[in-house]
């Protein structure tokens, strides 16, 4: 099996290092064939809704797909064994602490159908990321929803007081999607150690990459109620990729696998060389996380200057406000081709927006100017 892993693996070329990293912008905008035009285009579209990576992928993960197309007849489960001891390598745990899903909802749904055998009530904050939170609403949990503080932060105190002996789930985006806002790491550990063990702690880091804090993915050994989700879609740039994965104890991980009906395979074979060769690209991430933060900057100070109250942001979006706001916000957006976000708070008119390259958030701050 290792024989027949490594020859496959080498057949693919998977040697990165020989790549020539080229200029990340030069990849913004990749030509595609006119036949899927009027499909990926959309009319020119400005995409600034579901905070994707406007750089991605990387010059290595392209590469990948291009190259290595015709594999995608084979299945090759093997390719997942090299994934996942990347991904244990990367966060300092074991193989058996990993679980691949086909984005990092298909493993928030397993968490879903985990909890849910046994009836109760699970505590998210609001606004916080729920869309994939009906498949416990379907299976008859209670949601127990705790308001953020008033600066748009998960509250931690209150999250605690809603715990009760029928909590199954915990639920902490960190950084928050749509408030951008961060729970520091000693708090947070803090808060997981007075949890009880049977109830599950979710803390969903989709957007950490874009933040110098340390992830909390060593712990779940210590922790054992504790599940890491983490995701491919954002810093990497791969969201139509469909490629997240989870790190919790082996326990865990057995569990979620049970209810997983292609253990670790529900991803495809050239997502998976996208996402190994996306992990050896220091110099890629590196770009994107300095582009996001400086057209972050921009973005956020060319909003105060309309008077768009923003929340300090630690992810590659921007939560703002409306209220002040004298035009109409979204009907500019729809003149101009721009897809943006929605309203999440009514109290305040708080919506959010991706941050795009600088040259789609200068469109977009003229468009609604």
């Amino acid at each position: 099996m290792e024989k027949r892993r490594r020859l496959w693996l080498k057949q693919v070329g998977l040697g990165f290092a020989s790549i020539g990293l080229a200029n990340v912008k030069s990849y913004a905008s990749p030509t595609l064939p006119q036949e899927i035009l009027s499909i990926a285009d959309k009319d020119n579209l400005i995409f600034l809704r579901s905070n994707e990576n406007p750089y991605g992928p990387s010059p290595l993960a392209r590469k990948v797909l291009v190259e290595h197309a015709s594999s995608s007849n084979r299945y090759n489960w093997d390719i997942a064994n090299q994934l996942i001891s990347d991904l244990a390598n990367k966060n300092s745990v074991a193989t058996e602490n990993i679980l691949l899903g086909a984005g990092s909802t298909e493993i928030l749904d397993l968490v879903a159908k985990l909890v849910a055998l046994n009836k109760g009530n699970y505590v998210i904050a609001d606004p916080s990321y729920d869309y994939w939170t009906d498949t416990l609403d379907n299976f008859g949990l209670v949601k127990n929803k705790v308001p953020l503080t008033a600066n748009k932060k998960i509250d931690l105190q209150e999250m605690f007081k809603a715990v009760n002996q029928e909590t199954k789930l915990i639920y902490i985006c960190n950084p928050n999607n749509p408030t951008g806002t961060i729970l520091e790491r000693a708090a947070l550990i803090e808060f997981i150690s007075k949890i009880p063990q049977n109830t599950v702690i979710l803390v969903d880091e989709a957007y950490l990459d874009f933040t110098p804090q340390q992830s909390l993915a060593g712990l779940v050994n210590q922790h054992k109620n504790l599940i890491i989700t983490k995701t491919f879609s954002k810093m990497y740039g791969l969201a139509g990729a469909r490629i997240g994965y989870a790190i919790a104890n082996k326990t865990i991980i057995e569990s979620l696998t049970n209810l997983q009906s292609n253990t670790n395979n529900s991803v495809s074979v050239l997502s998976k060389l996208a996402a190994i060769a996306s992990l050896k690209d220091d110099q890629f991430v590196s770009n994107c996380y300095s582009l996001n933060a400086s057209v972050k900057e921009f973005t956020s100070n060319e909003l105060k200057k309309l008077h768009c109250d923003c929340i300090d942001s630690n992810t590659n979006f921007i939560y703002f406000s409306l209220a002040k706001y004298t035009k109409d916000y979204f009907k500019l957006l729809e003149e101009h081709k721009i897809e943006g976000g929605r309203i999440y708070e009514e109290e305040g008119k708080w919506t959010r927006i991706t941050v795009g390259t600088m040259d789609e958030m200068k469109k977009f701050i003229r468009a609604i100017q």
